[in-house]
């Protein structure tokens, strides 16, 4: 019966991962040509996972939610909460991918299978309740992004990102296992909950050390200063919609893997790590708004766009109340959509002959080539941009506000000035398309599947959003009410 009961909490992952092994034997039986069947096929694995994370997200709170395999993982609504948002942006990542690699004739069936594998250890990753389990879901998750972030063979820029990647991966790896190492030295345990009682009896200087460390290995993971230098050059070099993914779905997953840990095992020694997520925090936000400011690339003006949104999301996890990891959830879900939709938007950006354009010149009065896509990335910068009524101000609002609430003005002022430097890159886009001459010819036309990607996430991100707030704002208190027996 117990393992009965752990099997069907962690059937999500066992879908997924029976999914990709069926799907790359079909790849290594039927080659280039099974391509798009195996594409389509994923999307469909993960639509299901995602129908059972919601179906576990219903029940969790209630009578079903367990700790599966002796607790190394546990299937509760911040777990499911985080699942579905990884799902479904992974889908929308896959369903405008094929057409960037196929101008390239680069696209192969392993591309969708590693991102299942890839799905499978951020589902782990968010769902884990012991550190060996947590590192597993990392490694799973990291392993297959790097193979995804050099995938152009044939182009020396994605080699380079992937090789960047994996090296700067592998030494925060190695940093994590050390905060653990030192952790688990200290408490004689890698469970969550046990090493929360072990703290409350006797928080040495050497377990406060071991902290530092993992929190300093998960900031790498979510790009935060002062371990955001590998961003840019990644994002720059892998292929556009490996970079679409690396800033939607792991981020997610990164980001709330991190919160579980601030909430669950050092819950109780708040006042330690509090700091160091308030200087990572507000490093983020003026690091990310300055770097972006004298790019010209447009991949990597969204790098820093991302370490910026990232500095505000930490701003609700330094609150380190229910209410602030209920503005975290709602943050990702409103970047999810922002970020998803202007990397859309970037891959129907091309010259007549296919070429991306991806500079910010080559953007040079889009609004009279393509408006309608110029006036969706408006819409889509202004919301980045936290500008009121579009819903990225949402956002913004609802971690400052958990920030006061939690009596950290100071922060919330702070943060709230350091806004103000991000809004001038997000206007230069603006002034570009709508202002500038046209420099370079746009393609007219772009597929179906990219049209309906990006105008949903618009959608979302327009004042029909705040139709979301009452819906997303108690699924967000559920799911944070995960934590609320150990805060």
């Amino acid at each position: 019966m117990f393992y009965a009961s752990s099997l069907y909490f962690t059937g999500a992952e066992i879908g997924l991962s029976l999914s990709a092994l069926v799907l790359l034997l079909v790849a290594a039986w039927g080659g280039q040509k099974t391509a798009r069947l195996v594409t389509i096929l994923s999307v469909a694995a993960l639509v299901g996972a995602t129908i059972f994370s919601i179906h576990l997200f219903d029940t969790a709170s209630v009578e079903i939610a367990g700790r599966a395999f002796g607790d190394l993982y546990r299937a509760d609504a911040f777990g499911s909460f985080g699942k579905i948002l990884i799902y479904l942006a992974t889908v929308a990542v896959l369903i405008v991918t094929p057409r960037f690699f196929d101008h390239r004739g680069a696209y192969r069936p392993e591309y969708p299978v590693l991102m299942l594998f890839n799905a499978v250890g951020m589902g782990m990753m968010v769902s884990a309740t012991d550190l060996m389990t947590l590192y597993i879901g990392l490694e799973m998750s990291s392993l297959a992004s790097y193979v995804l972030a050099s995938f152009l063979r044939e182009d020396t820029r994605s080699a380079e990102a992937g090789l960047k990647y994996f090296v700067l991966g592998a030494l925060a790896s190695g940093i994590i296992l050390y905060g653990v190492s030192l952790v688990y030295g200290f408490t004689g345990t890698t469970n969550y909950d046990a090493i929360r009682v072990a703290f409350a009896a006797n928080f040495s200087t050497g377990a406060l050390f071991g902290v530092v460390f993992v929190l300093a290995g998960m900031a790498f993971k979510v790009s935060a200063v002062p371990f955001h230098m590998w961003t840019p050059d990644v994002y720059e070099g892998a292929p556009t919609p490996v970079t679409a993914f690396f800033a939607s779905a792991p981020k997610v997953a990164a980001m709330a893997m991190l919160v579980r840990l601030a909430m669950e095992p050092f819950a109780g020694e708040v006042d330690s790590w509090r700091q160091i997520v308030i200087f990572a925090a507000l490093a983020s936000i003026v690091v990310g708004a300055l770097g972006a400011i004298g790019q010209q690339s447009l991949k990597r003006l969204l790098a820093y766009s991302s370490i910026n949104n990232v500095g505000f999301i930490l701003i609700g996890l330094a609150a380190a109340t229910p209410g602030g990891v209920a503005s975290v959830l709602t943050y990702l879900v409103i970047y999810v959509a922002m970020t998803i939709g202007s990397f859309t938007a970037l891959l129907m950006l091309r010259d007549p002959s296919g070429e991306p354009l991806d500079n910010l010149a080559d953007i040079s009065g889009l609004s009279t080539s393509r408006p309608v896509l110029a006036w969706c990335l408006l819409a889509l910068m202004f919301s980045l941009a936290g500008i009121p009524p579009l819903f990225g101000f949402w956002g913004k609002f609802v971690v400052f506000q958990a920030a006061i609430q939690a009596d950290l003005v100071a922060l919330a002022a702070i943060g709230i000035a350091a806004s103000v430097i991000g809004a001038f890159y997000y206007l230069k886009f603006i002034k570009v398309m709508f202002f500038d001459d046209a420099t370079r010819e746009v393609e007219k036309h772009s597929p179906t599947g990219h049209w309906t990607v990006l105008v949903i996430c618009v959608l979302i991100i327009s004042p029909l959003g705040y139709l979301l707030t009452i819906p997303l704002g108690d699924w967000t208190t559920r799911a944070a009410a995960s934590f609320v027996a150990v805060m």
